[in-house]
């Protein structure tokens, strides 16, 4: 019996920590293609993408690496990141969910007029001019602004926003579940004995 909740402990860790080495190399390489495309022209939002797709893959290395071994201290180490992570992505997702119209509203101009690149991105790609209202005498990258007959882009943005944050606090709320469950699984896979090793050696 100990064994075989060894072995299902060990094995349910691999996965999940393989999961999030996906996840990680998945964010890494959609930020680099939209890099690489041009789709996303500033560095700010590639480089965090890349940032955290870089942690979470070392992180789940750690995990990995320690569930392989089953060596304490890795596991240790990897338990605290991992509930630290989880604290943070809980808030966050939660915040997302919660936010209201007017809050939204706020973060997107105060986003707005903090970088030029975000607002050639945005125009471009939404079609689009200015945030509240369309200056003619301006400079624009939407294909709109030659015939003057852009909406300003306030609107828009809104409409996505409010997707992509309920889109976002769907997803970090399922990774936080199971990132709790990976602290869960890691307390557990430490206190237990491997059968196949010194059982005077274990600590």
């Amino acid at each position: 019996m100990g064994c075989a909740g060894f072995t299902c402990s060990k094995h349910s860790l691999c996965a999940l920590n393989i999961l999030y080495v996906m996840v990680s190399l998945l964010m890494i390489g959609i930020a680099a293609w939209g890099k690489w495309f041009g789709l996303v022209s500033s560095f700010q939002v590639v480089g965090g993408v890349i940032g955290v797709g870089v942690f979470l893959f070392l992180v789940a290395l750690v995990g990995l690496i320690g569930a392989v071994k089953h060596h304490q201290v890795l596991l240790f180490f990897y338990m605290i990141i991992l509930f630290m992570v989880f604290i943070v992505q809980f808030s966050v997702s939660s915040a997302c969910l919660a936010i209201n119209k007017d809050q939204q509203e706020h973060l997107l101009e105060v986003g707005w007029n903090n970088s030029h690149t975000t607002q050639r991105d945005v125009e471009k790609s939404l079609n689009c001019c200015g945030f509240y209202y369309v200056d003619n005498n301006g400079t624009c990258d939407a294909a709109c602004f030659p015939n003057h007959s852009c909406s300003p882009c306030a609107e828009q943005i809104q409409e996505h926003a409010g997707e992509v944050l309920r889109f976002v606090g769907g997803i970090g709320l399922f990774f936080s579940f199971t990132e709790i469950l990976g602290v869960w699984l890691t307390y557990r896979y430490r206190n237990q004995k491997d059968p196949r090793a010194n059982p005077s050696a274990f600590l």
